[in-house]
């Protein structure tokens, strides 16, 4: 057997593995009624400041779980909001696991919370591909990295529920191909809704906080019935 092939296996292996914590995490919200969310984007796309107004804005109870592979300032910076916010750090390692999400979940207080959302750590590849037990994944895409992404990192794209343009007001300053953007989203997945946010004026983020309750409404509704 090559190398390559054992490198394969390995990573088959391990998200076997992985994929029996994030069952367990996906029928302990299910019970609960937790809207569940894995945000994943680049570094500096905008996620932690979408967080920040999410929760300024928003009227629900959120926690955040923090990934990044060092420090905490994200997460400080959202504890100053008074959102209980968890921090993982990785230690170079370029994605979270559901193993350990789980192991941070069961240290929370989650009777009041209604939607917790995972920051991951900043990356379109390797984040994409593990599953955390989350409802959904939500793609964060900034207008200044470009309009080629989604056909670039596919994965993230075709799996998301939906996705977030940020720092949409820089878009008279950046080469950003709007109609090339949304044929490109459309090929890989027609029906997934895109959210255009300037995170500065605001514009956008009553359509994503409707979004949110929406699906919280609807994951409560299934919770119920079961």
């Amino acid at each position: 057997m090559n190398q390559m092939s054992e490198v394969v296996l390995l990573q088959q292996s391990v998200m076997a593995a992985d994929e029996k914590h994030a069952l367990s995490i996906r029928k302990n919200f299910k019970r609960k009624g937790i809207l569940f969310i894995n945000m994943i984007g680049s570094p500096g796309c905008g996620k932690t400041t979408l967080l920040e107004e999410t929760a300024k804005l928003g009227k629900l109870h959120m926690a955040v779980i923090e990934g990044d592979i060092e420090t905490s300032r994200d997460a400080d910076r959202l504890a100053a909001l008074g959102v209980n916010t968890y921090q993982i750090n990785t230690h170079g390692g370029c994605h979270l696991e559901a193993h350990v999400v789980e192991r941070v979940i069961g240290e929370m207080p989650l009777d009041n919370v209604d939607v917790l959302f995972v920051e991951n750590v900043g990356n379109l590849v390797c984040p994409a591909e593990f599953d955390l037990g989350e409802d959904f994944k939500v793609a964060v895409l900034s207008t200044p990295e470009g309009a080629d992404k989604p056909l670039k990192y596919p994965m993230l794209f075709a799996n998301a529920l939906a996705i977030v343009l940020t720092k949409t007001d820089l878009l008279p300053y950046v080469r950003f191909d709007m109609q090339m953007f949304k044929e490109d989203i459309s090929s890989i997945n027609p029906l997934i809704p895109v959210f255009e946010i300037d995170l500065i004026s605001g514009n956008g983020m009553n359509s994503w906080l409707d979004f949110i309750t929406k699906k919280l409404e609807e994951k409560r509704q299934c919770s119920n019935i079961l």
